[in-house]
């Protein structure tokens, strides 16, 4: 019998550790609205990232700064591409074998699934892989085997989606991000981890420090690091991650995270250095926590 997506989270939770989007801590509902941040508060927080959108659960905009700008999103296309699987119904035990078609032949990206060995995961796992470490190559295995029409189906179907979610500033083009025709904006992808935040599958994925699989049978175990470091810093709950990089992007983020007791939907595009978004992320964080306090940041 196939495992479908409800199975595969059940078993994950049973089987790895629980990821810091299962902690028990409590939430403020989104039915007690938060306190509007004051009027005059005009935050000079040397936020490197050339696009920033950081919205509370009740909708309410806290800092926003070029937010209409439409940029390529890099990897953060495969939160779309998680998406668009789950949605497919495709069994998510079915074995997927990396083959020459899902090398990187744009931008010449590295990947540990190796071609020559037929490297072979579930496709749950390949979806991990791509998620939590952004590999390539899983990626395009996915868009290439959901569909009977292959990847060109399969980015169809991501800009169906992404209509259907009204993220009306969106594009995509391969399921990868790896093409610079992959564009949004910063209001658009918090409609994006919106959505993605409802399938419990991509949340504990995205959030997931390591993990380890073994594409070639019983040899060559191999272990896998998220691209965000936060997701294990222990001064943050973070409850959907996911990174991205081109030259086009610079460097990107995007997240939902628990700040204050609040959940928020944070978005950093275009960044110049690899660990720039994280540092936006943490100015944004002691000013929210501050003003959150009732004084100033």
């Amino acid at each position: 019998m196939s495992m479908n997506h409800r199975t595969a989270c059940l078993l994950l939770a049973l089987a790895l550790p629980l990821g810091v989007a299962l902690a028990a801590d409590p939430v403020r509902s989104s039915a007690a609205p938060t306190p509007a941040l004051p009027r005059d508060t005009t935050p000079n927080l040397n936020l490197q990232s050339a696009a920033v959108l950081v919205v509370d659960e009740s909708g309410q905009p806290l800092y926003a700064k070029h937010s209409h700008d439409q940029k390529p999103i890099a990897s953060i296309t495969k939160l779309m591409t998680a998406m668009v699987v789950l949605d497919s119904g495709a069994p998510l035990d079915e074995p997927l074998t990396i083959l020459e078609s899902d090398r990187d032949q744009l931008r010449h990206s590295r990947s540990r699934l190796r071609i020559d060995r037929a490297a072979t995961l579930q496709r749950w796992e390949t979806l991990a892989v791509a998620l939590m470490s952004s590999d390539n190559r899983a990626a395009s295995a996915l868009g290439r085997t959901t569909f009977p029409g292959g990847k060109p189906d399969f980015v169809a179907a991501m800009n169906r989606k992404a209509s259907a979610l009204g993220m009306a500033d969106t594009r995509y083009a391969d399921p990868t991000g790896l093409d610079g025709g992959n564009r949004s904006t910063a209001e658009d992808l918090v409609k994006l981890i919106r959505a993605a935040a409802g399938y419990p599958l991509i949340q504990e994925l995205t959030t997931r420090a390591t993990m380890e699989v073994q594409p070639y049978g019983d040899a060559d175990r191999l272990a896998y690091r998220n691209t965000n470091p936060l997701v294990q810093d222990p001064n943050w709950r973070v409850e959907l991650s996911k990174t991205g990089y081109v030259s086009e992007s610079g460097h990107c983020l995007v997240m939902r995270a628990v700040i204050g007791g609040r959940r928020l939907d944070m978005v950093f595009l275009d960044s110049a250095g690899k660990r720039t978004p994280m540092g936006d992320s943490q100015r944004m964080r002691q000013w929210l926590e501050a003003q959150f306090r009732g004084r100033p940041g």
